[in-house]
């Protein structure tokens, strides 16, 4: 009527949200594309920049495709405004996996930002990187997470942990040690923030690597209530499976005493059983058998669980309680202890998590702490009551008595939805007791008459369930069930009744099963229910009543009188029923025909012979099918009875057992099968009833051995706390930073002077038995502390100070502390020379082309030891070519790909890396090879390859040609055979290690097991021997697979004859691409007879390169190795 003021309104409205905008970037999601970006971010004006910045954040926000600004936004990278920083960084990490070549243009800048003082651009620096997801430069990736794990800044370690899941996400399986062992020192940290992110990582990375949680047990419980509250969600769970993978269950526990105790125990145990109400359930075995399936579930894993049940009599095995623990015990106990305060929570997970700790865990006496936590947690939104209920509903049914004293909480609201009716329904029915079900059935009344009638439906259902678990209330609930079968809108036709239809066959069902616990106490109603058969018109009900009919047409004396009159009935409106109660009337005049005796007999039979046409001729196949198969079943039966009598009710018997089932029996609630599939509480899975994405169930109890790294779990004190280092460095954090051991950090020099121990041997000597002399300790001492204070000047003229005091500074020092104490202690030890070692060594053979996809021709290669004359970017390779089929190959050769490949796989490598392995595009990758012009059945051929490869991680694609065809193949680039040897003196050794400390150093520890098998197939026992052994199967196994040269052999001696500890290898090379050395110590700590733990460094100038051939040699070390002779 009044446009006028529509449009005044709307102009009031615009300004208002004008004025609220002011002071604010919303104005850039208004008209993000309305200023020329571009010319913004080549300003020199910092504002502009951030201008720019935001407008392409906008942008990206908005869904718009703005990468074509990565040249310019990467050029900004260096900028000093920590604004401009951020925003660059935020629109690297979104853009790093798509534009993958230029964002490898800012490592440079994100690794000088790595050593910032300002804690916030370290972090940012190393989000960026670990955001870019590329295999190449992972390795510098690793190296920054290490740095920053060691950070004075909470803030940059917490990153540093969030990093860690990314890293691993790229599948670096040669790193996987090293990112544990972050894992593990970032889990040893003050700051409750750097530990919920390092328990997240934890899970990610390693989650059953439990050795890690052990050696910081007491602390990590001690910090929990001080973690956020997600993180204390994860870390609760790895608590949980440590305590059980270490010591298994608690005897105390309700699952553990429930399957251990017979029925007699339950009555007479007061501290379980606070009433003698509870002995009014069903069946205390049916408790008990539900506890075991329950943690049967939480143990077994999926397809643990799928073999079972696919099993012919699918019964669940029993638990092994052979090992179990007590509360008493210090692990449990402080677990419980800590985690109770959390029960109280504001976050409802952290509740739930708790709780399920007390579930699986606390005894049965402390178990009721858990109740009203989660009763309390039933106040807050609509999620969490329903996912507090799902796993109430689990705890309910396994130990009713523990909320039976609370049942009016889970009466049900007016608000509530269907789903939580339901769960709430299902909840009273499994805790109702004699006491309250007189309450619960007055509730049960009024949810009746709810105008949601599929929600009175299950009402009616959960009436049917007290009555199965409450006896002596089965006749109670039955009037009421037959009262409301009796109302007058289910009497005719209710089809037009939306929903009624439902409660009356829920009605039936719940009669039907209470009649199943004592068939001859309720003959009446089963006549009661056959009389109403003239009234109740629904299908399904009326089947049912029909099947009861017949299952109990025996019982009783009036029952088996009124059957011809019922079936008459039954024949006469056959025509008229539904298929379901066409199909039980056959099935019941079929039974009562197998049963009935007297003079009925002769009608029953008319009637069957009348069904049995009608059926024959009905329009549904099924009920066509029936009576065919009846009829054909049942006439050799009448045909029997007609000749003898006897052979006639021997046949009845066995119809009646074979096809009809025996007499029926009273039905209890234990007899009833358990086929439910539980998951642990407050997971998904036990929302969704399966297993979801993710889902790890409990670990097999006291599947943990004990070790030495986590024997102080319990109640001593964890022996990190008392190794921390008091004088490490801080910030403004310095509170609340992480202190650290040298002796954890893979870049220090604690392991610098080890080489420095003994005078010098020669690899080229062949002597059967080894020459052995014994070095003087003193002298080591003296060459140690110089070589380490030398190379300490050394390295400090290569890295300015303020790098040196950021990173470096306090690990060097506390290392060279350590190496001074490790001097002092260490043992006289022995060189020797190994003879003829070279002739053994076996390289490792590669497949290239496998028969069934060289149609019969089989290529397998191997990396050579032998360096090439014509270009120190070539490596050696021996290829084989068998032909495997029945018809000769002709010309046969290996050609290089096309150019344009090769280019685009060097645009993987990092700028960093480009120094180290320079090779040129125009050169081809692989020297002309000779090609093989014929290869006969059976017939095999050798050839040498010069490969020139893009990297020493990328593979290199190549073309082989066999009879005119074409079979593109993959050469995997083998790093140990990127070097080759160097032979140098012990003192070269020595001297080029001391220039390559700190920095240029890097340690990782590995378990051999090589040399167990060897040292079992020797009959000499002499210490002497085992040793030998131990060095001729490490050295075999690097010189196998690494083109290296072996330096020397120091050998212990020692008192104790069977300690291999202090035994030392070093092995030397250099790198082909630009003779770098390569230095490499491999030290032995253990027993002789068992499995060693070898440290192996490696001193490099190249850091990429180090780290790689580290992680290689590491692996190959771990992995089982064909026996050489």
């Amino acid at each position: 009527m009044f446009p006028q003021f529509g449009a005044t309104a709307e102009s009031l409205t615009k300004a208002s949200t004008a004025v609220f905008r002011i002071g604010t970037d919303a104005h850039l999601y208004d008209d993000p594309e309305d200023v020329n970006i571009a010319p913004l971010l080549d300003s020199k004006f910092d504002s502009e920049k951030c201008e720019a910045l935001k407008r392409l954040l906008a942008l990206i926000a908005q869904g718009f495709e703005v990468s074509n600004f990565f040249p310019q936004v990467v050029k900004n990278v260096a900028s000093q405004s920590l604004e401009v920083k951020k925003l660059v960084y935020l629109y690297l990490l979104h853009y790093a996996e798509k534009r993958p070549n230029e964002a490898l243009l800012s490592i440079n800048c994100f690794q000088k930002d790595l050593g910032d003082t300002n804690p916030l651009v370290r972090a940012w620096a190393l989000r960026a990187m670990a955001g870019i997801r590329l295999h190449v430069i992972a390795p510098l990736v690793l190296v920054a997470v290490q740095k920053c794990a060691r950070d004075p800044s909470v803030y940059v370690r917490k990153c540093a942990a969030n990093a860690l899941p990314k890293l691993h996400d790229l599948r670096m399986e040669e790193h996987t040690s090293a990112i544990e062992e972050i894992v593990g020192l970032l889990l040893n940290d003050h700051s409750p923030g750097v530990v919920g992110a390092a328990a997240s990582a934890f899970t990610s990375v390693c989650p059953n690597n439990f050795s890690l949680i052990g050696r910081n047990y007491r602390r990590l419980c001690e910090i929990l209530p001080d973690v956020e509250e997600w993180g204390q969600i994860v870390l609760i769970g790895i608590l949980l499976r440590y305590v059980i993978a270490r010591h298994g269950l608690v005897k105390e526990s309700i699952m553990f005493s429930l399957y251990n105790k017979d029925m007699d125990n339950l009555e007479e145990d007061e501290s379980y059983i606070t009433s003698k109400e509870d002995a009014d359930y069903a069946s205390e075995k049916t408790v008990s058998e539900l506890a075991n399936m329950i943690f049967q579930c939480y143990i077994e894993g999926p397809d643990e669980y799928l073999s079972r049940s696919s099993s012919s009599n699918g019964v669940a095995p029993k638990l092994d309680v052979s090992q179990y623990t007590s509360c008493s015990n210090d692990v449990v106990r402080i677990l419980l202890q800590c985690t109770s305060p959390l029960l109280w929570s504001n976050n409802s997970a952290v509740v739930l998590a708790a709780a399920g700790v007390h579930w699986i865990m606390a005894s049965k006496q402390h178990l009721k702490r858990i109740v009203k936590p989660l009763l309390f947690v039933l106040r807050s939104s609509y999620a969490s009551r329903y996912v507090v209920l799902c796993n109430i509903q689990v705890f309910a049914k396994a130990m009713p008595s523990l909320f039976a004293p609370h049942y009016e909480d889970f009466f049900i609201c007016s608000s509530d939805s269907y789903q939580i009716k339901a769960l709430k329904l299902d909840i009273l029915s499994s805790i109702a007791l004699e006491s309250s079900i007189s309450f619960i059935l007055k509730e049960f009344q009024d949810y009746i008459r709810d105008p949601d009638r599929r929600f009175a439906a299950d009402t009616v259902a959960a009436i049917g369930l007290c009555a199965q678990r409450l006896p002596k209330m089965a006749n109670t609930c039955l009037d009421g069930l037959l009262n409301l079968t009796r109302q007058e809108f289910f009497c005719g036709e209710i089809r037009s009744l939306d929903g009624e239809e439902g409660v009356l066959i829920q009605a039936i069902m719940s009669i039907k099963s209470i009649i199943k616990l004592e068939p001859l106490s309720y003959e009446k109603v089963i006549i009661q229910l056959v009389r109403s058969l003239d009234t109740i018109k629904v299908p399904a009900a009326r089947a049912m009543i029909i099947w009861m009919l017949g299952e109990y047409c025996s019982l009783g004396e009036i029952i088996p009188r009124m059957l011809s009159t019922v079936l008459t009935y039954l024949a006469w409106s056959f025509t008229s029923e539904a298929s379901e109660a066409k199909l039980q009337i056959l099935n019941t005049t079929a039974k009562v025909l197998l049963c009935i005796k007297g003079e009925d007999i002769l009608i029953l039979r008319k009637v069957w012979i009348y069904v049995i046409e009608l059926a024959e001729c009905d329009v549904n196949y099924d009920i066509r099918d029936r009576s065919r198969f009846l009829k054909k079943l049942l006439s050799s039966n009448f045909e029997s009875q007609c000749v003898d009598g006897e052979n006639s009710e021997s046949q009845k018997r066995v119809l009646a057992e074979c096809i009809f089932g025996q007499q029926t029996k009273t039905v209890t609630v234990a007899s009833e099968p358990i086929n439910h599939r539980f998951y642990l509480p407050g997971s998904l899975s036990q929302l969704v009833f399966h297993a979801a994405p993710g889902y790890d169930p409990l670990p097999k109890p006291c599947s943990l051995p004990y070790t030495d790294l986590d024997q102080y779990d319990g109640a001593t004190k964890s022996d990190s706390d008392e190794e921390d280092d008091p004088g490490t460095s801080g910030s403004l954090d310095e509170e609340s930073a992480s202190d650290y051991s040298s002796e954890q950090s893979i870049t220090g020099s604690s392991e610098v002077s080890g080489s420095d121990e003994s005078v010098s041997g020669t690899e080229g000597e062949v002597n059967a038995d080894p020459l052995i002399q014994i070095s003087d300790t003193s002298n080591v001492c003296e060459n140690q502390n110089g070589g380490a204070e030398s190379g300490t000047a050394d390295f400090g003229d290569l890295i300015s100070t303020k790098s040196l005091e950021s990173w470096l500074d306090e690990p060097t020092r506390s290392s060279k502390g350590s190496e001074i104490e490790q001097s002092r202690i260490r043992r006289s030890s022995a060189r020797i020379t190994i003879g003829n070692i070279q002739s053994r060594v076996k390289p490792k053979c590669y497949t290239l082309l496998d028969p069934a996809n060289g149609n019969g021709l089989k290529v397998n290669y191997s990396f050579s030891s032998k360096t090439s004359s014509i270009s120190s970017h070539l490596v050696c390779l021996e290829v084989l070519f068998e032909n495997s089929s029945l018809e000769p190959m002709f010309d046969i050769v290996v050609i290089d790909e096309e150019s344009c490949k090769s280019s685009d796989s060097s645009d993987q490598i990092s700028p960093t890396t480009e120094n180290t392995l320079k090779f040129h595009i125009d050169k081809p990758a692989l020297v002309s090879m000779e090609e093989i012009h014929s290869l006969e059945p059976g017939q095999t051929a050798n050839r040498s390859l010069l490969v020139r490869f893009h990297h020493h991680l990328l593979p290199l694609k190549l073309s082989l040609f066999c009879n005119d065809k074409k079979f593109p193949v993959k050469l995997r680039p083998d790093i140990g055979y990127f070097v080759k040897p160097l032979p140098i003196s012990i003192e070269d050794f020595r001297e080029k290690e001391s220039r390559l400390p700190g920095m240029f150093e890097y340690v990782r520890s590995c378990t051999f097991t090589d040399h167990i098998l060897e040292l079992n197939k020797g009959s000499n026992s002499l210490t002497e021997d085992k040793f030998l052994v131990i060095c001729e199967t490490l050295s075999l196994k690097m010189l196998s697979n690494a083109n290296l040269s072996l330096v020397s052999v120091d050998m212990p001696v020692a008192a104790n004859l069977d300690d291999a500890s202090g035994l030392c290898l070093r092995f030397s090379g250099e790198i082909l691409s630009n003779s770098m050395p390569c230095l490499i110590t491999v030290t032995v700590e253990g027993k002789c007879s068992d499995p060693l733990v070898v440290s192996v460094k490696v001193n490099c100038e190249e850091t990429v390169f180090g780290l790689n051939f580290l992680n290689r040699v590491v692996n190959f070390l771990v992995e089982p190795s064909v026996t050489h002779s």
